[in-house]
């Protein structure tokens, strides 16, 4: 059986007050009952010498005794539960209380054991005698003999003390009975509401709708990091959906152009508007190599983002390659008059070669794109501790804040018009971060419109 998580945290606060309860009720009594047994005896044994030493005041010498006295003591006693027996030296009994009010003695020795059986039932007790001897000058001259229930007795006054006792220990447990599960109900209250709320939100999620955020607040580190997991999934969620319909836009928007042309030039010289001469075969043949060299990027793409993707390792020097890339670059930039330098010292790298190139050529060949006529690109090589430092800096058109967190997504390019002599398919700077990602290394950019922009490769020396 399943129980929600109010439930059951208020049946973990109730049986966590049952469990407490329970455990200082039974220690408190323990407690209490071996400390008021001692308490009783002690008592008791008071009682017995102020008898004594009441009865010892009573004797008057020479066998004589005040016997009103006596009697006031032996009567005030039995009101106490104590019954006694006085005799003098010869063993002659002075006073009895038994025969003083015989009725009285057997009510209270049965009121002793109802009390003690209710309250004890397994200590065999019964009523006993004990005789104290008189003292006079250092002369015995009689016996006390004090008769009670043994080996210990509670009154009528001892059992009301018990019985309150147990009755607030019983009122404080039900409080906090009550209390436990009042404080369950607000507990898991505040624990159940964003969860319940998360698990709405996650429901709409699964359906698509991805626009819900969880605005409960919380003090509890776990349900914040719950709630702020799931509204960034949320909004990762929402932000692909758009990249998705983005990305079936700009593939539609990339397909349409060159099959338009083709399209419209096939029909001209089916219908024979045109002639099929080398200009416009050529013309078609162009528009063919796009497609091709299109469908080949995302082949290579869906290659690279593959879980099968093969890396052949090898042990080169990164400075060395950036150079010879540079130096195989220099003829397009001399020819569109843009300045391109390239420094770093020897540093050796374990990685794939010829994707770490292709990682090189496509940022070094977005600057070229991106900065115009009389600008500068700068390529360095650092090393930072354990990592490799790859940087392209330029001072081109840059790349719109709002542009940068989406700028290696597929099709994705800053230059909305699509311009075919500024923008390729769009698909180059996300081959770059998946190949750098597979090496266990990173790729960042950061830029600013009109100034420039500054792409950097971090990649670890070794695997």
């Amino acid at each position: 059986m399943k129980y929600n998580i109010r439930t059951k945290l208020s049946i973990f606060f109730v049986l966590v007050a049952v469990v407490s309860f329970s455990l200082i009720s039974v220690l408190t009594n323990i407690f209490v009952d071996r400390h008021f047994r001692e308490y009783v005896m002690r008592n008791q044994e008071q009682k017995h010498r102020g008898i004594i030493n009441s009865i010892t005041q009573q004797y008057m010498g020479d066998g004589m005794w005040n016997m009103d006295i006596i009697d006031t003591v032996g009567v005030s006693s039995l009101e106490s539960g104590l019954i006694i027996k006085v005799r003098d030296e010869s063993g002659n009994l002075l006073w009895d209380a038994t025969s003083h009010n015989e009725g009285m003695c057997q009510r209270i020795i049965e009121q002793m054991y109802n009390n003690m059986n209710t309250r004890y039932p397994n200590i065999e007790g019964g009523y006993i005698e004990k005789p104290y001897p008189i003292f006079y000058h250092s002369r015995r001259v009689g016996t006390v003999e004090i008769g009670s229930y043994g080996p210990f007795y509670l009154n009528d006054h001892d059992m009301e003390f018990i019985n309150t006792l147990n009755m607030v220990i019983l009122v404080v447990g039900i409080v906090c009975l009550l209390f436990a599960l009042l404080l369950g109900q607000i507990v898991s209250r505040r624990l159940s509401t964003p969860i319940t709320r998360v698990i709405d939100t996650a429901q709409l999620i699964s359906k698509g709708y991805y626009s819900d955020r969880v605005e409960e607040k919380s003090n509890t580190i776990e349900i914040c990091q719950l709630t702020d997991t799931i509204n960034n999934l949320a909004e990762t969620l929402e932000n692909h959906e758009l990249l998705s319909k983005r990305l079936t836009s700009d593939v539609a928007h990339e397909l349409r152009t060159p099959l338009a042309t083709l399209q419209s030039h096939m029909e001209a010289m089916i219908d024979g508007i045109w002639e099929p001469d080398l200009k416009r075969l050529k013309s078609c043949h162009e528009e063919i190599i796009r497609l091709s060299k299109m469908v080949g990027d995302l082949e290579k793409l869906a290659k690279y983002e593959s879980e099968m993707i093969v890396l052949n390792k090898v042990s080169f020097d990164v400075t060395d390659l950036v150079r010879r890339i540079v130096y195989n670059f220099e003829p397009e930039f001399k020819d569109k008059g843009v300045g391109i330098t390239q420094s770093g010292e020897k540093e050796e790298i374990m990685a794939d070669r010829d994707k770490i190139s292709q990682v090189i050529i496509n940022v070094i060949s977005n600057a070229l794109k991106y900065t115009p006529k009389g600008g500068k690109v700068s390529v360095y090589v650092k090393r930072m501790e354990n990592i490799i430092k790859i940087s392209i800096k330029d001072n081109g058109l840059g790349i719109p804040e709002r542009d940068l967190p989406f700028i290696f997504e597929r099709f994705y390019r800053a230059d909305k018009s699509r311009n075919r002599l500024t923008g390729g398919s769009g698909i180059g700077l996300t081959i770059a971060k998946t190949i750098v990602e597979s090496h266990k290394g990173y790729i960042d950019v950061q830029s600013k419109e009109g100034e420039g922009s500054e792409f950097t490769i971090c990649l670890p020396r070794s695997q």
